[in-house]
């Protein structure tokens, strides 16, 4: 019997409901994870025995598509009034979500999560102010719903408007943090998106309470009650329930691992933003200074490592490379950064190993780093086009000249002069809470805040206007 406890604090954190509120009412697969206690952990294995996994993916869906109808024309003040409601109610129940979060750190261990990934689990007082914070923020972005991107009239007084209007609804599936599930639920619904979320098993209690109390809110503020909706089952299937049905669901965000990404993009029936690593790379031209350059190669690599616009590469012109390239491995070294390098830059190069075909392309996510040395600009260019994954890559140069062959030649979604890879970041772009990167060219490319969550439609007026 030693579910009992969980149970009783399953009941505590709002796992069922939040007890008699009837702003969230107790689920089917609730009911019958209370009748079944062998299934209450972690929301069962699948939606539930008794539930059939396509009708629920089908009719979450069609709630969705239901909820999107109304936020496409919802006026933007109730969306801000439910980003601020909802930032208060999380900050008075941090009691209730800290108790749901127990119950994920619990099982974290029978996960096999590593300290570091059970740390990004964690939510105390402050993480959850900073949640709160964040959705805040995003109320005082400017709404992009409505706005106007061209205007004009034709000759024969047909008067034209392109104007951004929300995609619709959003299938995101992501990792298991829990403040990435209040972030992407907020940045979908103030860009007018209907969101289904699908995080991680790891964190699904944590992520259950949150949305209990965003959708507590919605209803409180006129909100549609199924804008943000919680996938309630963590077996892998129903991701494939969701993808099958484009005729629903607008777009897909997956948010994870290369697998996970290959999967979603292979099996997708709608369009999918996305990007599969971020193999970034830094230059040090010819003309760079090399404290500078230090400077930016070490954040850009040991800032933090294991995020996507870290720096996995270095490439160094062959005239600094004899004074730019001790110092600059020297740092790397001192931080216990393993350096592959090729032949001219292992002389150069204390400590350093050969480096592979595969270390060109590679994405690390830890202490390595590839070095190479390049004869010219160029080269250094078809080699980024080469091995890149079309994330970030960075040139540190004094010369104009240079800056401008080097942004017009390198294929990525964001390219730094004289600066770290790790800014491409939609915070820090000013965009507000980003739900990824994307390294795709249609339709958003780089950090995808509000506006990268919408498209636009031509609306067209006449007087009587016929076509001869």
């Amino acid at each position: 019997m030693q579910w009992v406890p969980r149970l009783i604090r399953a009941f505590v954190a709002g796992r069922f409901g939040y007890g008699v509120n009837l702003c969230c009412p107790i689920s089917c697969i609730d009911l019958i994870a209370i009748q079944s206690p062998p299934l209450i952990l972690s929301y069962m294995n699948t939606a539930a025995p008794t539930v059939n996994l396509s009708q629920y993916c089908l009719e979450t869906a069609t709630r969705a598509k239901r909820a999107s109808a109304e936020l496409a024309t919802l006026d933007t003040s109730i969306k801000n009034r439910w980003l601020l409601e909802s930032a208060d109610r999380l900050v008075d129940s941090m009691g209730q979500i800290t108790a749901a979060n127990e119950l994920d750190l619990d099982a974290a261990p029978g996960y096999g999560l590593t300290d570091a990934a059970i740390d990004r689990l964690r939510l105390d007082s402050g993480r959850i102010e900073a949640i709160a914070t964040a959705l805040r923020e995003i109320s005082m972005l400017n709404d992009p719903v409505g706005e106007v991107l061209d205007g004009f009239t034709r000759p024969g007084g047909l008067q034209i408007l392109k104007k951004r209007v929300p995609l619709g609804v959003v299938f995101f599936i992501y990792e298991s943090r829990p403040n990435v599930t209040a972030d992407a639920a907020a940045i979908c619904v103030k860009s007018g998106n209907a969101v289904i979320l699908r995080g991680g098993k790891e964190a699904i209690h944590s992520s259950r309470a949150i949305v209990d109390l965003l959708t507590s809110s919605a209803a409180s503020c006129g909100l549609p009650a199924d804008a943000v909706q919680l996938v309630s089952t963590i077996d892998r299937a129903a991701v494939g329930e969701f993808l099958s049905l484009g005729h629903l669901i607008d777009v897909a965000i997956p948010r994870g691992g290369e697998s996970l990404i290959r999967r979603v993009s292979a099996e997708a029936t709608m369009p999918v933003i996305k990007h599969y690593d971020g193999n970034c790379h830094v230059y040090i031209d010819q003309s760079a200074d090399i404290l500078m350059a230090s400077d930016i190669v070490h954040n850009a690599k040991c800032q933090r490592m294991g995020v996507c616009n870290a720096c996995e590469s270095l490439l160094v012109h062959q005239a600094i490379a004899e004074s730019a390239l001790p110092v600059v491995a020297k740092r790397l070294q001192d931080a216990s950064v393993e350096i592959r390098a090729d032949e001219a830059a292992r002389r150069l190069i204390p400590g350093s190993v050969p480096a592979s075909e595969q270390d060109w392309a590679a994405e690390y996510l830890g202490p390595v780093i590839s070095v190479a040395i390049v004869r010219s600009i160029d080269e250094a260019i078809a080699h980024i086009n080469r091995y890149g994954s079309h994330h970030t890559d960075a040139i540190v140069t004094s010369e104009l000249a240079a800056a401008e062959t080097f942004t017009a030649g390198v294929d990525s979604s964001a390219v730094m002069v004289n600066a770290s890879t790790r800014f491409n970041d939609g915070g820090v772009f000013g965009l507000g809470a980003e739900i990824g990167i994307s390294t795709d060219k249609f339709h958003a490319r780089g950090p995808c805040g509000l506006r990268e969550l919408t498209t636009y439609k031509y609306i067209v007026k006449g007087n009587g206007h016929i076509r001869t």
